[in-house]
């Protein structure tokens, strides 16, 4: 009998941020699931990546997240999900947030 090793592929990754001073639950916008076995992740970020937005203001100002997009392969040759139709979901679930919510998100194809 041969076992199926099981494999996690992160398809896209980023970081979500909004004004400290607004609370914004993402669970009120943003699903945890975009397809079977696909999962999307965020956690709150201590401090921002970067210390500067390209209009020269202050990134400590906002909350930031980090957000991945992970897939769960139940056999590890199997392969991934077509990124595209996933990151227009995610585009779409993006688009229905506040406009003080901003995103910048990078495909990322890597096993985990």
């Amino acid at each position: 009998m041969t076992t199926k090793k099981q494999a996690a592929v992160k398809l896209l990754q980023g970081y979500l941020w909004h004004p400290k001073n607004e609370k914004l639950n993402l669970k009120d916008y943003l699903p945890d699931t975009l397809a079977e076995d696909v999962f999307l992740l965020w956690d709150e970020m201590p401090m921002p990546p970067f210390t500067f937005f390209d209009d020269g203001s202050l990134a400590a100002e906002q909350q930031f997240y980090q957000l991945t997009l992970i897939q769960i392969l139940v056999d590890k040759n199997t392969k991934a999900i077509l990124i595209q139709p996933l990151a227009d979901s995610l585009q779409s679930y993006l688009n229905t947030t506040p406009k003080s919510l901003g995103w910048q998100i990078f495909e990322d194809l890597r096993d985990l």
